[in-house]
Protein backbone atom coordinates (compact mmCIF):
# COMPACT_ATOMS: atom_id res chain seq x y z
CA UNK A 1 0.00 0.00 0.00
CA UNK A 2 0.81 3.74 -0.62
CA UNK A 3 2.45 5.61 2.10
CA UNK A 4 0.10 8.18 3.79
CA UNK A 5 1.53 11.55 4.43
CA UNK A 6 4.34 11.57 2.56
CA UNK A 7 5.84 15.02 1.83
CA UNK A 8 6.58 14.74 -1.96
CA UNK A 9 5.03 11.89 -4.25
CA UNK A 10 6.06 10.88 -8.16
CA UNK A 11 4.98 8.86 -10.68
CA UNK A 12 6.13 5.88 -8.88
CA UNK A 13 3.64 7.01 -5.99
CA UNK A 14 0.82 7.69 -8.95
CA UNK A 15 0.97 4.36 -10.55
CA UNK A 16 0.87 2.49 -7.15
CA UNK A 17 -1.61 4.45 -6.31
CA UNK A 18 -3.85 3.33 -9.11
CA UNK A 19 -3.34 -0.16 -8.77
CA UNK A 20 -4.41 -0.32 -5.20
CA UNK A 21 -7.65 1.39 -6.44
CA UNK A 22 -7.88 -1.20 -9.17
CA UNK A 23 -7.24 -3.91 -6.63
CA UNK A 24 -9.42 -6.13 -4.91
CA UNK A 25 -9.61 -4.22 -1.71
CA UNK A 26 -9.54 -0.56 -3.11
CA UNK A 27 -12.25 1.78 -4.94
CA UNK A 28 -15.71 -0.03 -5.66
CA UNK A 29 -15.68 2.43 -8.77
CA UNK A 30 -11.94 2.52 -9.74
CA UNK A 31 -12.46 -1.02 -10.41
CA UNK A 32 -15.92 -0.71 -12.27
CA UNK A 33 -14.03 1.73 -15.06
CA UNK A 34 -13.15 0.77 -18.34
CA UNK A 35 -11.62 2.61 -21.11
CA UNK A 36 -15.15 3.61 -22.27
CA UNK A 37 -16.36 4.36 -19.40
CA UNK A 38 -14.27 6.94 -18.35
CA UNK A 39 -13.90 8.28 -21.83
CA UNK A 40 -15.67 11.57 -21.46
CA UNK A 41 -13.50 12.16 -17.80
CA UNK A 42 -10.12 12.27 -20.33
CA UNK A 43 -11.66 14.63 -22.53
CA UNK A 44 -12.64 17.15 -19.85
CA UNK A 45 -9.68 17.37 -18.07
CA UNK A 46 -7.89 17.92 -21.53
CA UNK A 47 -10.08 20.96 -21.57
CA UNK A 48 -9.90 22.14 -17.96
CA UNK A 49 -6.13 21.85 -18.70
CA UNK A 50 -6.46 24.13 -21.85
CA UNK A 51 -8.28 26.24 -19.82
CA UNK A 52 -5.98 26.83 -17.31
CA UNK A 53 -3.30 27.50 -20.07
CA UNK A 54 -5.41 30.08 -21.81
CA UNK A 55 -6.02 31.85 -18.55
CA UNK A 56 -2.21 31.63 -17.72
CA UNK A 57 -2.38 29.97 -14.23
CA UNK A 58 0.35 28.14 -12.93
CA UNK A 59 -1.55 27.17 -9.94
CA UNK A 60 -4.36 25.99 -11.55
CA UNK A 61 -2.44 24.69 -14.90
CA UNK A 62 -0.21 22.26 -12.30
CA UNK A 63 -3.30 20.75 -11.21
CA UNK A 64 -5.12 20.43 -14.03
CA UNK A 65 -2.47 18.43 -15.73
CA UNK A 66 -2.13 15.98 -13.11
CA UNK A 67 -5.63 15.22 -13.52
CA UNK A 68 -4.90 14.85 -17.34
CA UNK A 69 -1.98 12.44 -16.32
CA UNK A 70 -4.06 10.28 -13.82
CA UNK A 71 -6.32 9.67 -16.97
CA UNK A 72 -3.18 8.38 -18.87
CA UNK A 73 -2.30 6.00 -16.03
CA UNK A 74 -5.89 4.97 -15.46
CA UNK A 75 -6.22 4.26 -18.71
CA UNK A 76 -2.39 2.25 -18.84
CA UNK A 77 -3.48 0.39 -15.59
CA UNK A 78 -6.38 -0.89 -17.53
CA UNK A 79 -4.10 -2.36 -19.83
CA UNK A 80 -1.61 -3.15 -17.72
CA UNK A 81 -4.65 -5.59 -15.89
CA UNK A 82 -5.21 -7.09 -19.34
CA UNK A 83 -1.42 -7.94 -19.70
CA UNK A 84 -1.57 -5.83 -23.08
CA UNK A 85 0.54 -2.71 -21.96
CA UNK A 86 1.51 -0.79 -19.18
CA UNK A 87 2.50 2.77 -18.25
CA UNK A 88 6.15 2.17 -19.06
CA UNK A 89 5.42 0.53 -22.62
CA UNK A 90 3.31 4.06 -22.85
CA UNK A 91 6.70 5.77 -21.88
CA UNK A 92 9.10 3.59 -23.83
CA UNK A 93 6.47 4.43 -27.39
CA UNK A 94 6.68 8.31 -26.80
CA UNK A 95 10.58 8.25 -26.02
CA UNK A 96 11.23 6.14 -29.17
CA UNK A 97 8.99 8.57 -30.86
CA UNK A 98 10.46 11.82 -30.30
CA UNK A 99 13.57 10.10 -31.31
CA UNK A 100 12.57 8.99 -34.26
CA UNK A 101 11.08 12.00 -35.57
CA UNK A 102 13.80 14.04 -33.81
CA UNK A 103 16.71 13.14 -36.90
CA UNK A 104 18.34 16.91 -36.68
CA UNK A 105 18.89 16.00 -32.39
CA UNK A 106 19.31 12.55 -32.10
CA UNK A 107 20.73 11.75 -35.85
CA UNK A 108 22.46 13.26 -38.57
CA UNK A 109 19.83 15.06 -40.31
CA UNK A 110 20.50 18.95 -41.47
CA UNK A 111 17.19 21.28 -40.82
CA UNK A 112 17.25 25.15 -41.54
CA UNK A 113 14.27 26.11 -39.70
CA UNK A 114 11.04 24.80 -37.98
CA UNK A 115 8.97 24.47 -41.27
CA UNK A 116 11.66 21.67 -42.25
CA UNK A 117 11.53 20.33 -39.12
CA UNK A 118 7.78 19.82 -39.43
CA UNK A 119 8.28 18.67 -43.12
CA UNK A 120 10.44 15.53 -41.68
CA UNK A 121 8.37 15.16 -38.78
CA UNK A 122 5.36 14.40 -41.08
CA UNK A 123 7.16 12.48 -43.72
CA UNK A 124 8.32 9.92 -40.86
CA UNK A 125 5.19 9.99 -39.80
CA UNK A 126 3.43 8.51 -43.03
CA UNK A 127 6.20 6.41 -43.68
CA UNK A 128 5.87 4.89 -40.07
CA UNK A 129 1.94 4.44 -40.25
CA UNK A 130 2.28 2.82 -43.74
CA UNK A 131 0.42 6.16 -45.22
CA UNK A 132 1.25 6.09 -49.22
CA UNK A 133 -1.18 8.66 -50.62
CA UNK A 134 -2.35 12.03 -49.39
CA UNK A 135 -5.92 10.38 -48.86
CA UNK A 136 -4.37 8.25 -46.23
CA UNK A 137 -3.25 11.21 -44.67
CA UNK A 138 -6.47 13.04 -44.36
CA UNK A 139 -8.28 9.78 -43.45
CA UNK A 140 -6.37 9.99 -40.37
CA UNK A 141 -7.27 12.95 -38.98
CA UNK A 142 -9.14 11.41 -35.72
CA UNK A 143 -12.83 11.90 -36.04
CA UNK A 144 -13.32 12.53 -32.32
CA UNK A 145 -11.13 15.94 -33.20
CA UNK A 146 -13.16 18.97 -32.20
CA UNK A 147 -14.71 19.68 -35.50
CA UNK A 148 -13.55 23.03 -36.36
CA UNK A 149 -9.80 21.76 -35.38
CA UNK A 150 -10.60 18.48 -37.63
CA UNK A 151 -11.44 20.84 -40.56
CA UNK A 152 -8.56 22.71 -40.70
CA UNK A 153 -6.04 19.67 -40.20
CA UNK A 154 -7.94 18.11 -43.35
CA UNK A 155 -7.52 21.15 -45.45
CA UNK A 156 -4.27 21.70 -44.47
CA UNK A 157 -2.66 17.86 -45.34
CA UNK A 158 -4.97 18.64 -48.93
CA UNK A 159 -2.38 21.92 -49.29
CA UNK A 160 0.64 19.31 -49.00
CA UNK A 161 -1.04 17.58 -52.47
CA UNK A 162 -1.09 21.21 -54.11
CA UNK A 163 -5.02 21.49 -53.44
CA UNK A 164 -5.72 24.96 -51.81
CA UNK A 165 -6.53 28.19 -53.23
CA UNK A 166 -4.29 30.62 -54.04
CA UNK A 167 -4.98 33.50 -51.11
CA UNK A 168 -7.79 34.33 -48.79
CA UNK A 169 -9.44 36.60 -51.52
CA UNK A 170 -10.07 33.55 -53.69
CA UNK A 171 -11.28 31.16 -50.83
CA UNK A 172 -13.58 34.01 -49.49
CA UNK A 173 -15.24 33.73 -52.80
CA UNK A 174 -16.26 30.11 -51.82
CA UNK A 175 -18.37 31.36 -48.69
CA UNK A 176 -20.30 33.42 -50.63
CA UNK A 177 -21.05 29.94 -53.23
CA UNK A 178 -21.76 27.99 -50.25
CA UNK A 179 -23.89 30.51 -48.87
CA UNK A 180 -26.17 30.96 -51.35
CA UNK A 181 -26.47 27.35 -51.47
CA UNK A 182 -27.64 27.10 -47.71
CA UNK A 183 -30.36 29.89 -48.57
CA UNK A 184 -31.26 28.09 -51.93
CA UNK A 185 -31.37 24.60 -49.23
CA UNK A 186 -33.53 26.68 -46.67
CA UNK A 187 -35.81 27.97 -49.14
CA UNK A 188 -36.42 24.40 -50.40
CA UNK A 189 -37.08 23.28 -46.71
CA UNK A 190 -35.06 20.36 -47.57
CA UNK A 191 -32.95 19.26 -44.27
CA UNK A 192 -30.87 16.75 -45.13
CA UNK A 193 -29.96 19.52 -47.92
CA UNK A 194 -29.36 21.95 -45.59
CA UNK A 195 -27.94 20.06 -43.03
CA UNK A 196 -25.23 18.85 -45.96
CA UNK A 197 -24.91 22.76 -47.14
CA UNK A 198 -24.48 24.28 -43.64
CA UNK A 199 -21.61 21.91 -42.88
CA UNK A 200 -19.99 23.09 -46.67
CA UNK A 201 -20.10 26.57 -45.39
CA UNK A 202 -19.23 26.23 -42.38
CA UNK A 203 -16.14 24.32 -43.98
CA UNK A 204 -15.28 27.22 -45.93
CA UNK A 205 -15.11 29.71 -43.88
CA UNK A 206 -12.47 27.15 -41.47
CA UNK A 207 -10.70 27.27 -44.84
CA UNK A 208 -10.70 31.41 -45.11
CA UNK A 209 -9.48 31.80 -41.39
CA UNK A 210 -6.65 29.21 -41.77
CA UNK A 211 -4.94 31.19 -44.49
CA UNK A 212 -5.67 34.78 -42.35
CA UNK A 213 -4.33 32.65 -39.37
CA UNK A 214 -7.17 33.02 -37.39
CA UNK A 215 -7.81 30.18 -34.62
CA UNK A 216 -10.99 29.08 -35.61
CA UNK A 217 -11.83 27.56 -32.24
CA UNK A 218 -10.65 30.45 -30.57
CA UNK A 219 -12.47 32.90 -32.59
CA UNK A 220 -16.18 31.12 -31.72
CA UNK A 221 -14.94 31.00 -28.43
CA UNK A 222 -14.56 34.66 -28.39
CA UNK A 223 -17.97 35.14 -30.00
CA UNK A 224 -19.75 33.52 -27.57
CA UNK A 225 -18.03 34.96 -24.77
CA UNK A 226 -18.64 38.68 -26.32
CA UNK A 227 -22.52 37.38 -26.50
CA UNK A 228 -22.88 36.47 -22.65
CA UNK A 229 -21.24 39.97 -21.82
CA UNK A 230 -23.81 41.56 -23.60
CA UNK A 231 -26.41 39.55 -23.07
CA UNK A 232 -25.82 39.89 -19.18
CA UNK A 233 -25.79 43.98 -20.04
CA UNK A 234 -29.58 43.39 -21.90
CA UNK A 235 -30.66 41.70 -18.97
CA UNK A 236 -29.51 44.15 -16.43
CA UNK A 237 -30.97 46.92 -18.61
CA UNK A 238 -34.40 44.55 -18.52
CA UNK A 239 -34.23 45.01 -15.48
CA UNK A 240 -33.55 48.59 -14.49
CA UNK A 241 -36.22 49.40 -17.36
CA UNK A 242 -38.96 46.69 -15.74
CA UNK A 243 -39.20 44.82 -18.95
CA UNK A 244 -40.08 41.04 -18.68
CA UNK A 245 -37.68 39.14 -21.47
CA UNK A 246 -39.84 36.08 -21.21
CA UNK A 247 -42.68 37.87 -22.26
CA UNK A 248 -41.09 41.06 -24.73
CA UNK A 249 -41.25 41.19 -28.70
CA UNK A 250 -37.74 40.66 -30.64
CA UNK A 251 -38.18 44.36 -31.56
CA UNK A 252 -38.02 45.14 -27.94
CA UNK A 253 -35.12 42.90 -27.44
CA UNK A 254 -33.27 44.11 -30.31
CA UNK A 255 -33.24 47.38 -28.81
CA UNK A 256 -32.13 46.41 -25.30
CA UNK A 257 -29.34 44.68 -27.26
CA UNK A 258 -28.38 47.89 -29.74
CA UNK A 259 -28.47 49.77 -26.39
CA UNK A 260 -25.98 47.36 -24.73
CA UNK A 261 -23.53 47.12 -27.55
CA UNK A 262 -23.74 51.09 -27.17
CA UNK A 263 -22.50 50.98 -23.48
Amino acid sequence: MIEINKEKYNIDDLLEIMKDLRSPNGCPWDREQDHHSIRNDFIEETYEAIDAIDRDDATDMCEELGDVLLQVVFHSQIEAEKKSFDFTDVCDGICKKLIERHPHVFGSVNVNNSDEVLDNWDKIKQKSKNQTTYTDTLKSVPMAFPALLRAEKVQKRAKKAGFDWDNAEESAKKIDEELAEFKEAVRNGNQEQMFEEYGDLLFSMVNVSRFLKINSEQALHGAADKFIKRFEKVEKLAEQKEIDMKSSSLEVLDRLWEEAKRS
